[in-house]
């Protein structure tokens, strides 16, 4: 078989990061380096009465120590907020400035206070810890429903109440009359707790600056350099973008947390200028625990209406939902522009309505963790559907049938104002449970173990590929290697393989020959966007598509001249060119040794999402004496458009899923709720899922092809982890359904299934 697309393609990467010889950012060092560390504040709020710094620029080996005073002095801005929206009842929401190192308030337990620079880690650490800190606390209130609340304590004077946005999507008085009028209407409350997002590889930055030509550099994990640019300096600094040079190398996961700018990537560039020699800071876990941005965090209330033959009529979301103790980049996307669009599912359903109220939090800012709101949408939609069907005495898998969007109704719009491109879902459903053996699971069911055994079935949706733009560049030197320049960011992914092996089809070359840059601001690209919302095989490969094609133009045009044949005649295949009608022919490497070499240019831009779908169905067991789950059975079939490579796209599915069901089974963020501080501050105290919380995963694809973009594929990234949590705890309560127990929240920890087993088992 011809090499190509489609094909299981081993890792090309992986050799390095097995073997240790990948380069991330701690492993970049300069000359004459210094090291930072944040002073944080160690109370979630109240009013800074004293920070005095003096001590500590006294101590061996300080370099430098800043406060906010310093900063404003020097006209350091705050980070920017990218997302902004309107109130639902008219006027802009609250921005309140974040400022790189908290003014007179802080807001949330670790927010930065002040920057220390020394010779070494160790007396950068001392000096820190000899600042001399008076901080008068005030009341906290660690969820949005009780920031909402009357008498809350206030966080910022711009917004009244701790209000950061109040967001409606769809007609909700027609929503209500809908429901009013349904046969049946089936109500459910549910929590999607806050995460930790917990990368492989903590936050980093290390900046430089260069006095003669006044330009910075900063090396930093991320999902994209261009991004991070963007975002980061001409708001912080006043100057050009062109100032600053941005270089991200080899990055351990990033999960949306890495896509947002940061207070350090700002005070490393700060620190470098002001003392004229690299400065570098390496989050520590802990730090990470404290600092980094968080996911999901709110509580909503759903009702879904039925008619009489059990079709949906109505759909009404209200949602609390938590920003945190500032407003991250994106932090008021998810439980608006993001999830509540999402809400049907994949399911007619004629008038949905959503109201959210965002709500500033004493804890860390939340922001996009691996899904961004579309596994909010898809948690809430598939536990109600799950939910009607027990009330109304019907099958899972027949309820939602009975509603799904049938394939002929494509292009189908909902009443969100999404609309689907493509998808067969009853077609996927269906094979599905078939892999799954859903008929088979009755005999499974008992064991004689005294397990109580449940299977769960959910079906998602998601878009991806946000609206945007990305170029690509191809350069075929003489010496016959190939150099893709791409602006996405690989975070663990596997960009490396699978961009190789597209060009490697298109341009019929060797694999071995093509390496691929990326992550550097300096490269020579028409746009750049990044790695956020599983665009990168959307936008990145259109854009190395129309470049490679270009190179191909170029070649046309040259192997024309060489083969003494006019342009038209000339025909690519197999890489080579060929004079038609002759038997003269060149190849692409030998015609780019003999010009030269050849460089292509590409610049995508799709302002349509794509559509990824499919059925995740669980089978657990539950130990009645303890409350501990295992997950025995995990199945999934999807479909993504198109498959590239299907042992990259099982490695991007299964981590999806370890993270649903980690936030399903085991993960949550706890705050004191008097005081603010973390409960859960350490993997000690937070339940990342380990390999013995996971069976093998079967994984499988029906795919039908995408048609918003010219290679027919649809978004994997996010997928795994979309479906996962309502497919777990739909297996669960199945399980517990006999002592009538109807719902759990999230996460389904033994502690919290056995209490809900006692007190089903003391009613009775």
């Amino acid at each position: 078989m011809k090499f190509g697309v489609g094909q299981p393609f081993r890792r090309v990467e992986d050799l390095r990061f097995i073997t240790g010889s990948g380069r991330f950012t701690d492993d970049h060092h300069f000359d004459g380096e210094a090291h930072g560390v944040v002073v944080r504040a160690p109370v979630a709020h109240g009013v800074i009465r004293r920070l005095d710094l003096g001590t500590a620029r006294e101590m061996p080996g300080v370099l430098g120590a800043w406060g906010p005073a310093d900063l404003d002095a020097d006209g350091i801005g705050p980070l920017p907020v990218v997302v902004v929206l309107d109130h639902a009842g008219g006027g802009r929401m609250p921005t309140p400035p974040r400022p790189l190192l908290a003014k007179d308030k802080v807001r949330h337990l670790g927010e930065p206070l002040a920057f220390i620079v020394a010779g070494t880690l160790a007396q950068a650490i001392d000096a820190a810890e000899a600042v001399e800190l008076e901080i008068e606390e005030l009341p906290v209130a660690v969820d949005a429903a009780a920031a909402l609340a009357e008498g809350a304590p206030q966080l910022f004077e711009e917004a009244p109440g701790n209000l950061a946005l109040h967001f409606t999507l769809g007609d909700l008085d027609a929503a209500e009359a809908a429901l009013a009028a349904s046969h049946r209407v089936v109500e459910l409350e549910l929590v999607n707790n806050r995460i930790v997002v917990s990368s492989m590889e903590p936050r980093n930055a290390i900046g430089l600056y260069d006095g003669e030509a006044d330009r910075f550099t900063l090396v930093t994990g991320s999902q994209g350099s261009h991004m991070i640019r963007g975002w980061l300096f001409q708001p912080l600094f006043g100057l050009p973008e062109e100032k600053l040079r941005v270089i991200t190398p080899d990055v351990g996961g990033g999960f949306g947390m890495k896509a947002v700018p940061y207070p350090e990537q700002g005070l490393v560039l700060y620190a470098a200028r002001k003392l004229g020699r690299p400065v570098r800071w390496q989050s520590s876990r802990s730090e990470a625990f404290l600092s980094d941005t968080q996911g999901r965090d709110n509580l909503s209330r759903a009702r879904l209406g039925l008619d009489a033959e059990g079709r949906f009529t109505a759909l009404k979301v209200e949602t609390l939902a938590s920003a945190g103790g500032a407003l991250s980049a994106f932090g008021v996307y998810c439980p608006t522009l993001s999830g509540p669009p999402m809400a049907p599912g994949v399911y007619r359903i004629p008038k949905v309505a959503t109201d959210v109220r965002v709500a500033y939090t004493n804890n860390a800012p939340i922001d996009a963790y691996r899904g961004a709101g579309r596994p909010e949408a898809a948690y809430l939609i598939e536990r109600l559907v799950d939910k009607a069907a027990r009330e109304a005495g019907l099958a899972p898998d027949a309820l939602r049938a009975l509603n799904m969007i049938a394939p002929e109704d494509m292009p189908h719009t909902t009443d969100t104002g999404v609309t689907y491109d493509s998808g067969d879902f009853a077609a996927v459903m269906r094979a599905g449970l078939d892999a799954a053996d859903w008929a088979g699971f009755p005999a499974r069911r008992e064991r004689g173990d005294g397990k109580l055994r449940g299977i769960g079935l959910a079906y998602y949706i998601e878009r991806t590929g946000v609206p945007g733009k990305e170029g690509a560049v191809v350069e075929i030197g003489a010496d016959g290697r190939i150099l893709l320049h791409i602006g996405t960011q690989s975070t663990g992914q596997g960009h490396e393989t699978t961009y190789v092996q597209m060009l490697a089809e298109q341009l019929g070359v060797e694999p071995e020959l093509i390496t691929v840059k990326s992550g550097d601001t300096d490269q020579p690209l028409p746009s750049a966007g990044g790695t956020v919302a599983s665009r990168t095989m959307v936008h990145g490969g259109g854009a190395l598509k129309l470049a490679g094609e270009a190179v191909i133009g170029k070649g046309r045009a040259a192997a024309a001249e060489a083969l003494e044949a006019p342009e038209d005649a000339i025909r690519f295949d197999d890489g080579a060119f060929r004079a038609e009608g002759t038997n003269r022919a060149i190849g692409l490497l030998e015609l780019a040794a003999k010009t030269g070499g050849l460089t292509g240019v590409g610049d995508f831009e799709q302002m349509i999402g794509t559509f990824p779908n499919g059925a995740h169905v669980c089978e657990v067991a539950v130990d009645p004496e303890t409350g501990r789950i295992a997950v025995e059975r995990y199945t999934v079939v999807d479909d993504f458009g198109r498959v590239l490579n299907p042992l990259v796209l099982a490695g991007q599915i299964h981590g999806g899923i370890a993270q649903g069901i980690g936030q399903a089974m085991t993960e949550n963020t706890v705050y004191d709720a008097d005081t603010g501080q973390m409960l859960s501050g350490s993997f000690m105290d937070y339940g990342l899922p380990r390999a013995d919380d996971l069976p093998f995963f079967s994984v499988g694809t029906r795919n039908v092809p995408c048609t918003t973009n010219p290679l027919g594929i649809k978004g994997a990234g996010e997928a795994g982890a979309i479906g996962a949590p309502p497919a777990f705890v739909n297996a669960v309560v199945d399980a517990l359904a006999p002592l009538g127990i109807a719902h759990l929240d999230m996460p389904l920890t033994p502690a919290r299934v056995w209490e809900a087993m006692e007190a089903a088992r003391g009613a009775a």
